[in-house]
């Protein structure tokens, strides 16, 4: 029983990024990269779930701490979406 409110889409996310060595102090990832890593190993669902869950931890305004830095187009707090998966980097 895990209390830290995320859902399974969240923690195979992070997951994933861990496995990738995708860490905060190296370089950025594309995150079409990422997002395939996840489809393809551990969430066989659509990629645009995925890359959803990735945007929205990656947004300041959208939870309580930003568990992804994100660099690109992610959206705007007004309702702007973010920019296809192929033109923002993630770590």
């Amino acid at each position: 029983d895990v209390r830290d409110g995320l859902k399974p889409v969240h923690r195979r996310v992070l997951y994933a990024m861990n496995v990738l060595g995708n860490d905060w102090n190296k370089a950025y990832k594309k995150s079409a990269r990422v997002v395939g890593d996840v489809i393809g190993k551990y969430h066989p669902h659509g990629d645009a779930a995925v890359y959803d869950t990735i945007v929205r931890m990656a947004q300041p305004f959208s939870l309580r701490y930003m568990l992804v830095d994100g660099q690109g187009n992610f959206g705007s707090i007004d309702g702007d979406s973010a920019a296809a998966m192929r033109y923002t980097k993630i770590r």
